[in-house]
């Protein structure tokens, strides 16, 4: 079979969707699972706008090794002269140069000529090629330019060294027909396209990013650029999870193939979901929680008697464990492990202990305990390794006739347990502004939303909230069957946040 490159830009355009900023650290964790998962290239940055997201690039260069790791560059020469020290500790890098190409974007945007964008997209295109031989050149808003300049301006930047190009659907605004017939005449009207790998970027502002995407790589695409989940710029990107197991599961369609372990999909999801704040919808393809759940009594007589009536993917391909095992109270170490393992969680003893004691602690407080309860607990679990300040207890008082109050401890940084009280508008109210009082930080409350983790009236609830300092977001989650600690633990998540960036920034 042909492979699909998997060109992964959650760490670029992902990251590039309001509320998504990740700091240097949870960027290197995303790049080594995605590692993990397979992807042939992760766009790690864009590292001419700004230090932080320069030294990102340059750790992930240093330390993932598998991938291709590329960055994304301006159509400038100092930029591509930048982003190369950024880049160049990678064992395989790539300089992607993007400028646009529609007139839309010529005229009210960049106001320069057909042929100045020609000049300036050989000229970067040539200069990145000093640095490595593996160049990529994307014609931004592909989809809204005419399709005999895309012909000639592909042409020029193969000529001048561009080994991958780049046709992109950046507005979301092609039909997959149409997009088809870009890709087509990409392939008849190049002449020099035999010289280069074809790829595709679809935005999925009409919902079609998917669906365009693949109709690319039915005409001849071989490299397809996607996020996990789909995240990205205001509607998001083509999803990496759907493309994959979309190849992979009608491969009697596509005649295809990718280097991706699939089984890695839905550990990834939670991953970039849990540390970009960005919760996945139930109803998402391949990675949301109703995936492989079933409810309907024809569906489920179907399912009892062969699975396959009604799924047409096995939930283990993608991660996700086939069979519903129910924790309780009563559950043992060796269950517990087992089914963390299920769910793609290796644990030291350490963290397995600790994992455990909050296990049984919510098992007193729950019938049953689902998966999402398990993975909820882990994740609060991993949030509470490194803390400056550690939550130890609160005590809230509120109701329609009295003034809310809330009293907090802490633990410190220097390990000594810190009180204070504070009145508010509303418990929560109250309870932030006692925390402030103890950590003295200046910041504010941008986002609050709250959401349960699984069903009943004894679910978790997760808090996930926004703060903002100096002009940069932080994001805290919480989650606990007690909403107000639920709040009081995504603070605390954040304002830790807050404090790691500061403490590194001084």
């Amino acid at each position: 079979m042909d492979r699909v490159i998997i060109f992964d830009t959650t760490l670029r355009d992902g990251e590039q969707a309001a509320g998504g900023t990740l700091n240097v650290q949870e960027k290197l964790e995303i790049a080594r699972q995605l590692e993990k998962l397979g992807v042939d290239v992760i766009e790690a940055g864009f590292p001419v706008t700004s230090p932080g997201d320069f030294e990102a690039v340059r750790l992930i260069s240093q330390e993932v090794r598998q991938p291709s790791i590329c960055v994304l560059t301006h159509a400038n020469i100092k930029a591509v002269d930048d982003s190369w020290e950024a880049v160049k500790g990678a064992s395989n890098p790539r300089i992607h140069i993007v400028l646009s190409s529609s007139d839309i974007h010529l005229f009210y945007q960049l106001r320069k000529s057909r042929d100045e964008i020609l000049k300036m997209s050989c000229d970067t295109v040539a200069r990145a090629r000093k640095y490595c031989d593996n160049i990529e050149f994307s014609a931004m808003d592909a989809s809204r330019t005419a399709p005999e300049y895309i012909y000639q301006l592909l042409k020029a930047v193969i000529d001048a060294g561009a080994t991958t190009v780049n046709v992109p659907d950046t507005v979301g605004y092609a039909m997959p027909n149409q997009f088809g017939d870009l890709i087509d005449g990409v392939f008849k009207n190049v002449p020099n396209i035999d010289r280069a790998v074809v790829s595709v970027h679809c935005h999925n502002d009409l919902g079609l990013a998917v669906a365009n995407s693949l109709e690319a790589i039915k005409h001849g695409a071989r490299q397809v650029e996607c996020t996990i989940n789909g995240i990205g710029e205001r509607a998001g990107n083509a999803a990496l999870e759907e493309i994959v197991m979309a190849i992979q599961t009608r491969s009697d369609f596509f005649d295809l193939t990718t280097n991706v372990n699939t089984t890695q999909i839905y550990q990834t999801s939670r991953l970039v979901s849990d540390l970009t704040g960005f919760p996945v919808q139930p109803n998402k393809a391949i990675v949301g929680g109703n995936a492989f759940r079933h409810s309907s009594g024809l569906h489920v007589d179907g399912m009892i008697k062969k699975p396959q009536t009604f799924e047409i993917m096995d939930p283990k391909s993608v991660g996700v464990p086939s069979s519903s095992l129910v924790l309780g109270k009563t559950s043992g170490r060796h269950a517990f492990r087992e089914r963390l393992s299920e769910l793609g969680y290796s644990l030291d003893d350490e963290d397995l202990k600790r994992a455990f004691t909050t296990f049984k602690e919510l098992a007193d407080k729950k019938k049953d305990i689902t998966d999402r309860d398990i993975e909820s607990l882990v994740a609060e679990e991993q949030r509470t390794i490194s803390e400056e300040y550690h939550l130890d207890r609160i005590q809230v008082t509120c109701g329609d006739q009295g003034v809310p109050t809330a009293a907090v401890r802490l633990v410190g940084p220097d390990g000594k347990m810190k009180e204070d009280a504070s009145l508010g508008t509303g418990p929560i109210d109250a309870l932030y502004k006692a925390i402030n009082r103890i950590v003295r930080v200046p910041n504010s409350l941008t986002e609050f939303t709250v959401q349960s983790v699984t069903e009943g009236i004894d679910a978790i609830g997760e808090v996930l909230i926004r703060i903002e300092s100096d002009g940069v977001t932080y994001t805290g989650r919480g989650a606990d069957t007690d909403i107000i600690v639920s709040s009081a633990k995504a603070y605390i998540n954040a304002l830790n946040r807050l404090i790691a960036a500061s403490r590194k920034d001084g």
